[in-house]
């Protein structure tokens, strides 16, 4: 099946030169251009509307034991071409049909190296290609973003542990906020990243469509200029053991990847926003992803699961002892069902981690699977990374005869060479055995998602688990996220928790039963509508769900796939409010950070017709008592206006449904 519809044939002109050695290539409207130069060096800027963003930056690649890119780059062969096309996606996070419009540059140069260019109405990208014979070594990569003044940079900067180096991250980290200047050269962070200027569009910075290669850090200079880095080759791994037990790099070779000779690398990318809401909604990393290698894609089902991890199966009221075992199991099916969620996850603990064959003895797998077919609830679980890769086929099977349709693999917590061939081999062999797939302790998706549509989302957030520990999943913490990390692809944060606090009574104690948020209640429904991932957790307790059954059957509700998304207000770090469509049906989701705030927009947006409004709304006193909502119906038409009030740390959703 094919995902991708042309509507304009594609133009292609072919020139050999003999002119300066400058080419221009411009966005589609026309707003964006790119400046490429290839005498002594190739690099390339990028302007919009005539304003500097980026100044001149190196292209280069380092190869072993052959000539790099910038051995020879006189006389390329030039190629440009346009293309207005739209990808239908199988599985959309934001929209179904993705308009993919771009102009594009190519220049093959005599030493076997091409680079292309492509310069989209909200972006730029580039990639490196190579056309040689046998196999190469990539000794290094040079990646280049220099600016001409000195922004605000909102980066996740990686903690360096005890004994690994500084490349084994899960990539979950909270934003730093400062100046480019003050970014050295031994700082590390991991993409995307997010240049701010205050008179200029802000600029996401990341990579897409990593294949066979490492994926890239972003690093200082100690000057206005950031870096690309990447994590060189495992030349040997050892195994740090423990419940959690994971493979890390304990030598590494002087080089980044061996791979093969004629190749496209990855993209390196720069999303151009100039305005905050542009950001949530822009797409282009899903655009430059490899198409589809899943042919069936009918067996993919996303949805709505249960997840015990957070709450550590605390629940209560009920008639038996509550833990990791067939009676909680089977009370999760049930509320699942009650409440229109497709499956439950059994995560770590239902089995052996490093033996996935050795069950839990309180699991009796038979029964469970049994009683999850009867209630028609799918089952997911979850697999330490290590474990899966090496009992592979043998437990896929076994998930076959049980009834798993998604499993969950965690620990990897890097993304060398190696690491990214561990994702590959997991997909395809999950695509093989038609079970979806989540990663957990993984670099962001780039794309991922596209090339394998079961791999439906990935966690690389700090997302909800952190309240377990810390203060970090703040308001103001998940008010960025839509504007930097989704714009990577879509993330497992695992909302619903049901005790919500203020800054002021906020607690967390390590192993503690009791897990609570900073925020309202309001907020954690509305991260429903506003984060983007085909797979959505309800982290929550359900016995506390049983108690307030209207609030879980609008969560419930609430799909996870798009049929289109508009971004009707946001700020960076402040607020967002944005409308989704499934169907006939929209819903509506904002989040505020610490400030109270307060907002009405007309809702001209809408089909004509009448609606039923479901609202949930941050209740009088959410600002004192935060798990404080009011839940009503009214009769809404494009005629109206809606009027949206959030406490601190708040939230809203309004479902319309067609009357």
């Amino acid at each position: 099946m094919k995902y991708t519809i042309a509507l304009l044939s594609v133009c292609i002109a072919f020139m050999h030169i003999h002119a300066q050695p400058v080419k221009k290539i411009w966005s589609p409207g026309g707003d964006i251009h790119v400046v490429v130069r290839f005498d002594t060096s190739l690099t390339y800027s990028v302007h919009y509307k005539d304003r500097l963003l980026l100044a001149p930056s190196v292209i280069d690649m380092e190869l072993l034991n052959e000539a790099g890119l910038s051995s020879k780059l006189n006389r390329p062969r030039i190629q440009t071409r346009q293309v207005k096309d739209v990808i239908v996606s199988p599985v959309p996070e934001k929209r179904k049909n993705i308009p993919d419009q771009f102009n594009e540059l190519t220049l093959k140069f005599s030493n076997a190296f091409a680079v292309i260019f492509r310069v989209y109405n909200d972006g730029v990208a580039y990639r490196i290609l190579t056309a040689f014979k046998d196999s190469i070594i990539v000794k290094n990569e040079i990646v280049q973003f220099n600016f001409a003044d000195n922004h605000l940079l909102y980066f996740p900067e990686v903690v360096k542990r005890e004994h690994q180096d500084i490349f084994h991250t899960s990539f979950e980290e909270p934003y730093q906020v400062k100046p480019l200047d003050s970014i050295t050269g031994d700082q590390l962070a991991f993409t995307p990243v997010l240049v701010a200027p205050s008179q200029l569009p802000k600029i996401a910075i990341t990579d897409a469509d990593i294949e066979d290669y490492p994926g890239m850090f972003i690093t200082g200079t100690s000057s206005v200029s950031l870096r690309g880095k990447f994590a060189p080759y495992p030349a040997v791994e050892d195994t740090a053991k423990g419940e959690y037990s994971q493979l890390y790099v304990s030598k590494r070779a002087g080089y980044l990847a061996r791979t093969a000779g004629t190749r496209q690398f990855p993209w390196r990318v720069v999303m151009i926003a100039p305005h905050d809401k542009d950001l949530p909604a822009n797409d282009l990393v899903y655009r430059l992803a490899s198409p589809s290698r899943v042919k069936d894609v009918s067996w993919i089902r996303p949805g709505k699961a249960t997840d015990e991890w957070i709450i550590t199966e605390n629940i209560f009221n009920v008639p038996f002892k509550s833990g990791i075992n067939t009676d909680t199991y089977k009370y999760y099916i049930d509320f699942a069902r009650q409440f229109g969620f497709e499956r439950i996850m059994m995560d770590a603990g239902w089995s052996n981690n490093n033996d996935l064959f050795k069950i839990n003895p309180d699991i009796n797998m038979g029964e469970i699977a049994a009683y999850a077919k009867s209630k028609g609830i799918a089952l997911s679980m979850w697999t330490l990374a290590m474990t899966l890769d090496r009992q592979l086929e043998s437990v896929l099977e076994q998930f076959n005869k049980w009834g798993v349709t998604f499993i969950m693999t965690d620990f990897i917590d890097r993304d060398d060479q190696k690491a990214v061939q561990l994702f590959y081999r997991i997909a395809e062999a999950c695509a093989r055995h038609k079970i979806m797939l989540m990663f957990h302790g993984a670099f962001k998706p780039a794309g991922f998602n596209r090339t394998f549509p079961h791999a439906v989302t990935r966690e690389a957030v700090l997302g909800s688990e952190y309240n377990m520990w810390s203060r970090k999943a703040s308001p103001e913490h998940n008010l960025l996220l839509p504007f930097i990390r989704m714009t990577a692809g879509p993330m497992d944060y695992e909302p619903g928790i049901l005790d919500n606090a203020t800054q002021q009574s906020f607690s967390h104690t390590p192993g503690a039963l009791k897990v609570m948020t900073i925020g309202t209640r309001c907020q954690q429904l509305a991260m429903y509508v506003v984060y983007e991932s085909p797979i959505q957790f309800f982290s929550g307790n359900p016995s506390q769900g049983l108690m307030e059954p209207a609030f879980m059957q609008l969560l419930g509700s609430i799909p996870t796939v798009w049929d289109t998304t508009i971004v009707l207000d946001a700020r960076l770090g402040d607020y967002i409010i944005t409308a989704r469509k499934k169907e006939e049906d929209w819903y509506i989701g904002a989040m505020t950070d610490d400030t109270e705030r307060a907002f009405e927009f007309p809702l001209d947006f809408l089909e004509e017709g009448a609606y039923t409004a479901t609202i949930c709304e941050d209740g009088i006193n959410a600002d004192r008592y935060p798990s404080d909502y009011n839940l009503y119906n009214v009769v809404l038409t494009g005629k109206d206006t809606l009027k949206i009030k959030m406490m601190p740390g708040g939230g809203y959703v309004v479902r319309l449904k067609k009357k």
